[in-house]
């Protein structure tokens, strides 16, 4: 059946930023429609912001176009023209490689829900706010190319 049962899909908070970075997607909760569903040319990912939780850090994708479609709630997008309330129905595009680094925090007293929509997790990615880089082996890295520290336990 082509209809999603997201209560049937695992939902997740996990991220793979080094730890020092962790702490504003902790309220990052999603669900990966993509692999459940079989599609395998783009990713796409039900995510529920708590409130005071990021999408992600600021960041723009070398190879990676992006989609997201606002569901339910309020987010503001914020990216280097400034910020921009996005309200169910409306839709942000991130081409690959345009430089716009951007993130949605959803400064509301209520969750906030959007599809999020790209290639699956692969290629260069670039944190302007922070010193962090996605290099092209996938690795998180400094942006002098060092890599980050493991976490010891």
């Amino acid at each position: 059946m082509p209809k999603i049962d997201l209560d049937a899909l695992p939902q997740a908070n996990r991220t793979g930023y080094p730890a020092e970075f962790a702490d504003a997607v902790a309220g990052r909760w999603y669900r990966r429609l993509a692999p459940a569903t079989g599609l395998t040319e783009f990713g796409m990912s039900h995510v529920v912001l708590k409130p005071g939780a990021w999408s992600a850090h600021r960041h723009w994708h070398v190879e990676e176009d992006e989609v997201v479609i606002m569901l339910a709630g309020a987010a503001v997008l914020i990216d280097d023209n400034g910020r921009t309330d996005m309200r169910p129905g409306d839709v942000a595009v991130f081409p690959k490689n345009d430089g716009n680094g951007h993130h949605l925090v959803n400064e509301s007293d209520s969750d906030c829900t959007f599809i999020a929509i790209g290639r699956p997790a692969e290629g260069e990615c670039h944190y302007p706010d922070i010193d962090m880089h996605i290099g092209p082996d996938g690795r998180y890295r400094r942006k002098d190319g060092t890599a980050f520290e493991q976490a010891s336990g």
